[in-house]
């Protein structure tokens, strides 16, 4: 159990410093981004949206009482992570990296979230 609980942190804490990574450009390289999102085919308007979005779901995973919120905040990652993935594959840039660690953390946060929330029930 407490192995489930350290994965489950370490996962949480890498994907929270993407996602916090990435709401930074958001806000501070607004241009280029916007850039970026029309070169990808996205609207610019999502830039500030998606950054507010980003930082209510990780409050999302980090508060312990949102257990349905939290579920609706992984789902929405999980469908982010994956846009952004096909978005720079379509554009070849080479910029998937971030996508595909996003996706492996977000994947073992959410196993071992489920994980631990069911050993706690049982105990």
């Amino acid at each position: 159990m407490k192995t489930d609980r350290v994965i489950f942190y370490i996962a949480t804490i890498l994907f929270s410093g993407i996602m916090l990574f990435s709401v930074s450009m958001y806000l501070t390289q607004t241009e280029m981004i916007k850039g970026a999102f029309t070169a990808m085919g996205y609207p610019s308007y999502l830039v500030y949206p998606l950054a507010v979005a980003k930082l209510l779901g990780l409050f999302a995973l980090w508060y312990p009482k949102f257990k349905t919120i939290k579920e609706w905040a992984y789902t929405a990652f999980f469908i982010n992570v994956i846009l952004a993935f096909f978005a720079h594959v379509m554009i070849s840039d080479g910029e998937q990296l971030f996508s595909i660690l996003a996706f492996v953390f977000l994947t073992a946060s959410y196993i071992y979230y489920r994980r631990t929330s069911k050993q706690t029930i049982k105990n």
